[in-house]
């Protein structure tokens, strides 16, 4: 079950607008982020959720998409997220930005592991103007933004393909726009085999 939801965690970058979140939903989301293992189980991230259309399209301002995909606006109009999940360090609990790269990882990706068992999905996107993000969200200085997932019911196709011969692992799109993502073969990654 575990391999069926890491494959069904894609990086999404369109959405089905009609589909919304409750405070509930994204509490869920975050109830799954607590309980996730914190480097010296310092705990020092904190979450702002986001699931108004307003303020959802007011974060997604500050966001960029798909920078391997200069061509292309990403999400498209009428495919927005429908939430966001915005991941803050609380610097009053440690200043030390670098020590909760790991927590931050680990919480994300349980938050969208989460939205795959729901049959839901989202991004992760660390390209965003983190200056603007802190005032749109009116965070105080003692929050550090580290990442930002956008959340919604996916609405695009995302196939997961081998790496070609020329090494590399660029994803693309084709002209029905299906998003491809280049996978490394399992030979390839183990070292000592």
């Amino acid at each position: 079950m575990l391999k069926d939801l890491v494959l069904a965690n894609r990086s999404y970058r369109g959405f089905d607008e009609s589909y919304t979140f409750s405070k509930e939903d994204m509490e869920e989301f975050i109830e799954i982020a607590r309980l996730c293992p914190s480097a010296a189980n310092l705990q020092p991230l904190k979450y702002y959720i986001c699931y108004e259309q307003d303020r959802v399209e007011q974060i997604l301002n500050c966001t960029k998409w798909a920078a391997a995909l200069p061509e292309l606006c990403l999400p498209r109009e009428g495919h927005h997220p429908t939430a966001f999940i915005v991941i803050c360090q609380d610097c009053s609990i440690s200043s030390n930005l670098n020590s909760s790269q790991k927590d931050v990882g680990i919480a994300a990706q349980s938050i969208l592991l989460r939205a795959a068992e729901d049959g839901l999905g989202g991004l992760m996107i660390g390209n965003f103007d983190s200056d603007a993000l802190k005032t749109v969200l009116g965070l105080s200085d003692q929050f550090e933004i580290q990442l930002v997932i956008a959340l919604g019911k996916p609405d695009e196709t995302i196939k997961i393909v081998d790496v070609k011969n020329d090494g590399s692992t660029k994803y693309y799109r084709d002209k029905d726009d299906v998003h491809y993502v280049p996978k490394r073969l399992l030979k390839n990654i183990i070292i000592n085999n």
